[in-house]
């Protein structure tokens, strides 16, 4: 079968023809309609996630695709070598979950994997409840747009953003974010404007950047009255595209109400995640969550590979 092929994480994937897998026991056969590029996938092909398998190998992981009986479904988490940007796919049959009408194979397979990051964070990770304030650390991404309509739609009392782009808030505001901080400014003037909102009141933080604008929003949860505990802040990181690591003075920790927490691959269930992914397919119509989505060939998934739009998500068609 013909497939996108890794067989140097250096370069972008090749068109090459692969071996088609077999089912195993517990697993089904996926014929696949649709595979997203993800800053996950991105990752794993370039051998740089802890999930990464070693080449020779096909990326992808997740997609649209239709079962041999005919259900169209979404997928996730095809059996290594094989990944979703392929033309047949062998999948656990507990990670497939029914396509709802309406949605098209474009939108279900671009939305999934970024949806599923702030749903699952929120809901597996950070137990939240509605009416609670949301700070989203790095929002102006597919993701972190996503994480504003979904915390908007799982009842957020309040969402605050911040962002590289000031270009970009009132695009954000008008996807549900209550407030904008830019984190290209001043050191002061950032710390300043984090703790006035953590102040006000911040419960979860989903954080997409990791580096020194996490650490400033912890440094900021600090506030609290003498002899009185600070207020419980439940931190949840999700990327690292601000930096894989940080210097933060254990007193930070020990002077706050800080909680964290990871989510992703590992810290919630494979099974759990597309469970998540059923979820906000189903609330995609209702809540009218969007992507921006640009469909290419996978015969076309070298040149395609190096287009590094931030806010178009990019679906493979076989």
């Amino acid at each position: 079968m013909k497939a996108a092929v890794v067989n140097d994480t250096n370069q972008p994937p090749q068109y090459l023809e692969f071996a088609e897998p077999q089912a195993q026991p517990g697993e089904v056969m996926v014929t696949v309609r649709s595979a997203a590029l993800s800053q996950l996938v991105r990752a794993q092909a370039s051998g740089k996630h802890y999930s990464s398998p070693k080449p020779p190998f096909v990326p992808g992981a997740d997609g649209v695709g239709v079962l041999d009986n005919g259900e169209r479904v979404y997928f996730a988490f095809p059996r290594n070598p094989v990944g979703a940007m392929a033309e047949r796919v062998a999948v656990s049959a507990d990670c497939v979950v029914a396509i709802p009408e309406g949605i098209d194979d474009l939108t279900a397979a671009a939305i999934a994997n970024p949806g599923m990051s702030s749903w699952a964070a929120l809901i597996e990770r950070a137990s939240f409840e509605p009416g609670e304030a949301v700070l989203i650390n790095g929002a102006t991404g597919a993701s972190g747009r996503l994480a504003i309509q979904i915390a908007r739609h799982l009842g957020a009392g309040r969402i605050v953003v911040t962002g590289r782009n000031p270009a970009t808030e009132s695009e954000l505001l008008a996807l549900g974010a209550d407030r904008f901080i830019p984190l290209q400014q001043d050191e002061q003037a950032l710390a300043a404007q984090l703790r006035a909102e953590i102040d006000t009141g911040i419960d979860i933080v989903l954080d997409y950047l990791w580096g020194p604008s996490a650490v400033a929003i912890m440094r900021a949860a600090d506030s609290h009255a003498p002899g009185q505990a600070a207020r419980r802040v439940r931190f949840v990181n999700l990327g690292s595209l601000g930096g894989a690591s940080m210097d933060l003075p254990a007193g930070a920790l020990r002077s706050s109400g800080l909680e964290l927490l990871g989510s992703g691959l590992g810290s919630v269930s494979n099974a759990a995640l597309v469970r998540c992914v059923g979820q906000l397919l189903q609330a995609v119509s209702t809540a009218g969550l969007q992507v921006a989505t640009v469909a290419r060939s996978l015969a076309q998934v070298s040149s395609a590979w190096v287009d590094d739009s931030p806010h178009e998500r990019i679906v493979f068609i076989p």
